[in-house]
């Protein structure tokens, strides 16, 4: 690729002597975003925006190490200009824009199109290489609009409560966790996990301010549950904690929700696609805009993906990483 590589700790940047999103301790790592699969424990200095550093605080307790930037300021890495452009997939998501000469080179890290009224929206970035996920890299993934699908979480919470069933929302702790809140703060008193409550904590510390929640503990019941709507990570959806609630209804919250069998196998009572990611048709819009004349596809259906840019006259190449499927289930299971 000229200014980058892929090697058995990540995306290296020669010219620079930095990584991006490296899956092993590195030196200096440029940080796309706060997920558990593109951040490790243990680099000696990360750089990234300015909304991922209480991240890296509250889960890794890094200080001293984090520089930040803001989106679109520029910085000189050894002759190689360096700058954040907003991503769109959580908040202080990044897409890393490296300039080298005349070649322009973008790593997309994790990315959706959709604004969803928290992260800053997608910005598309004319470039001669992008770097693209493909988590959902395939003609079936194509998401109704976020209004949509929170009209249908609406009725189904609004159901259960006619029923007296406990409304449980089983999603990431950050991102789409703070996409319910923001949602559906207006219908019912929310209830969520302590790593929820923590990322919040850490947000509003930065002047991120979300709706007001109820952090669990033990003191609280469980009819004052069932007024409510909770909302806990992956790791706790199949827990005894959530069985020994009042009439629990499971309602997953995941872009693998879009296919009917994922619902079988999670054991849930709903499943709403919500996704942080680019859909099929939202991936092919984005990668058209850059204009880019190579596009090296990561994480996802990327043997698909890849075939079908190429048929469509699109250079691509599939590249193997370490990167999860969605998005930090890791970090929760430890939390």
């Amino acid at each position: 690729m000229g200014l980058l590589s892929f090697t058995n700790k990540g995306i290296y940047c020669k010219r620079g002597n930095f990584y991006i999103d490296p899956w092993y301790p590195v030196d200096y790592a440029v940080t796309t975003h706060g997920h558990a699969d593109h951040v490790k424990w243990g680099n000696k200095n990360y750089l990234c925006h300015e909304l991922t550093k209480p991240i890296l605080q509250q889960r890794y307790g890094l200080e001293d190490q984090v520089q930040t930037l803001p989106y679109g300021k520029e910085i000189d890495i050894n002759g190689v200009k360096l700058s954040l452009h907003p991503a769109g997939h959580v908040i202080g998501s990044a897409q890393i824009k490296l300039a080298f000469k005349d070649e322009i080179t973008v790593v997309s890290g994790d990315y959706k199109i959709e604004f969803d009224g928290i992260s800053t929206a997608f910005e598309p970035i004319k470039c001669h290489h992008f770097i693209s996920e493909s988590t959902f890299g395939l003609p079936i993934y194509k998401w109704e609009t976020q209004e949509q699908i929170f009209d249908q979480m609406k009725n189904w919470i609004a159901n259960n409560h006619h029923k007296n069933k406990t409304s449980i929302l089983v999603a990431y702790s950050l991102g789409k966790a703070q996409r319910l809140i923001k949602n559906l703060a207006d219908t019912h008193p929310i209830y969520v996990h302590h790593s929820i409550a923590n990322l919040n904590e850490s947000f509003a510390a930065a002047g991120v301010i979300l709706p007001n929640t109820i952090r669990i503990t033990a003191e609280i019941k469980k009819d004052e549950l069932q007024k409510g709507i909770v909302i806990v990570p992956p790791a706790l959806a199949e827990g005894r904690w959530i069985k020994n609630l009042i009439n629990p209804a499971i309602g997953i919250c995941s872009g693998w929700m879009a296919v009917r069998a994922g619902r079988r196998w999670r054991s849930a009572d709903a499943g709403f696609a919500l996704s942080d990611h680019a859909d099929w048709p939202g991936l092919l819009n984005a990668i058209k805009a850059t204009e880019a004349e190579k596009v090296y596809v990561t994480h996802g259906s990327t043997a698909v993906f890849s075939k079908y840019l190429n048929e469509i006259g699109i250079a691509a190449e599939e590249v193997k990483t370490k990167y999860g499927e969605e998005d930090d289930e890791g970090i929760e299971e430890k939390e």
